[in-house]
């Protein structure tokens, strides 16, 4: 399901967003972010205050709020901007902020993130339990060397060739195994229905009996999976049947799951019956799409969930504060992408290597873009856009501002 070239995110950004935004087809989505995005530009052209850009951004991100809630009622839209939204339009003003940040000092912004350069220790932002803690214990001074990638099997992505009844012809492997020879890769992300217990269950079960073959032919012995039920889960007890089926029918793909993206409704106040208490015993379950500040992460706690999902597309003040919560609470991390092509991937990237206890990374834009997306980037970095053994490097993203 390859799209042509598109902007700095894919369509499942669109559909997600339409979650909440459930009223808008794709184009008047994208027309309210699209000039949220131009309102915020020149608010921040006339912001004339000084600071760390984590305060910069907690000082704005109630503002960016309201001129998102304002473009809404201008459309005549029925239903307020999500704040999943805000922060996806925001985002890259707030990302320049930590770059400028770092080129102003001539350091790398990682370095940046001490009690020497901001002004307040991490209890102003989260709770006491931080007192006299900054961000610099919860990131590296260096980035990891290299990092496994993650690689997307769509729920419509061919397995084997006989799925295939008319290529896309575009030189990229048309099924699984082909990826997996190209790339060496050793993480693959599943989407699954979450409506469909019997496709989902064979879904895993067909994945696991190609990746199989193939890692066997490489002398591979461990790779691992990730689930992605897209929030569309009933209940609980649809994903424990989920786990259960699959366990019986395969063990091996059943130990191979390193974590659960978030399975049900992404509203947790409203669907308080969800909770994960069960499923976290099993495989840690990562809260995703509901993760808009600490206040729903302390929420998805108390619901059970065990692990907590990054996006660069919520911000980089927002991702190294969760990442330090997540840390100080001992919860499973990873760090997933919106199909971010060129900076975006690295920006995404480089916070993916620089938190202590991630271990992968997502990168789908060599899989659902043309290279055009993102060319540029990869000419100058072709390291870090070229998987070889399952990874990318990104131990070489230390430049001055956000390395890169």
């Amino acid at each position: 399901m390859r799209t042509e070239y598109f902007n700095a995110y894919d369509p499942d950004l669109f559909r997600n967003l339409r979650g909440l935004y459930c009223a808008l087809r794709r184009a008047d989505t994208e027309k309210a972010m699209m000039i949220h995005g131009e309102r915020i530009a020149k608010i921040m052209n006339n912001y004339n205050e000084y600071g760390h850009p984590i305060d910069i951004a907690q000082d704005m991100e109630k503002t960016w709020e309201k001129a998102g809630v304002a473009v809404g009622k201008e459309l005549g839209y029925a239903q307020e901007m999500p704040v999943m939204c805000s922060l996806v339009d925001s985002s890259p003003f707030e990302a320049a902020l930590h770059d400028a940040y770092g080129k102003l000092h001539g350091k790398n912004v990682y370095d940046c993130y001490g009690s020497d350069y901001m002004n307040y220790d991490l209890s102003k932002y989260l709770d006491e339990r931080f007192n006299s803690e900054y961000l610099d214990q919860y990131t590296l001074r260096q980035p990891k060397e290299r990092m496994p990638l993650y690689h997307l099997i769509g729920a419509v992505d061919h397995l084997t060739l006989d799925e295939v009844k008319k290529p896309v012809g575009d030189g990229l492997p048309e099924i699984l195994s082909e990826w997996i020879v190209r790339d060496g890769l050793t993480h693959l992300k599943i989407k699954l229905n979450g409506d469909d217990l019997k496709w989902d269950v064979e879904r895993v079960v067909k994945v696991e009996k190609v990746a199989s073959v193939t890692q066997a032919k490489l002398g591979v012995k461990e790779w691992v999976y990730s689930l992605d039920f897209n929030e569309k889960c009933q209940n609980v007890e649809y994903l424990m049947d989920f786990l259960a089926q699959v366990k019986e029918k395969s063990p091996l793909a059943m130990g191979r799951v390193q974590y659960i993206e978030q399975p049900t409704a992404r509203d947790l106040k409203a669907n308080p019956e969800n909770k994960m208490h069960k499923v976290a015993k099993i495989k840690p379950v990562v809260i995703d799409e509901s993760l808009t500040d600490y206040e729903t992460l302390l929420l998805s706690r108390e619901m059970g969930y065990s692990g907590v999902a990054l996006k660069a597309c919520k911000g980089q003040s927002g991702a190294l504060l969760m990442g330090a919560a997540a840390q100080k609470f001992k919860l499973f991390l990873c760090v997933q992408d919106l199909t971010c092509p060129g900076f975006s991937f690295l920006h995404s990237a480089g916070i993916a290597a620089r938190i202590p206890t991630i271990a992968a990374i997502e990168g789908n834009a060599r899989q659902y873009l043309k290279p055009e997306a993102y060319r540029k980037w990869s000419e100058l970095y072709p390291e870090t856009f070229t998987v070889k053994k399952g990874t990318i490097r990104t131990g070489i993203l230390t430049k001055p501002g956000l390395g890169h």
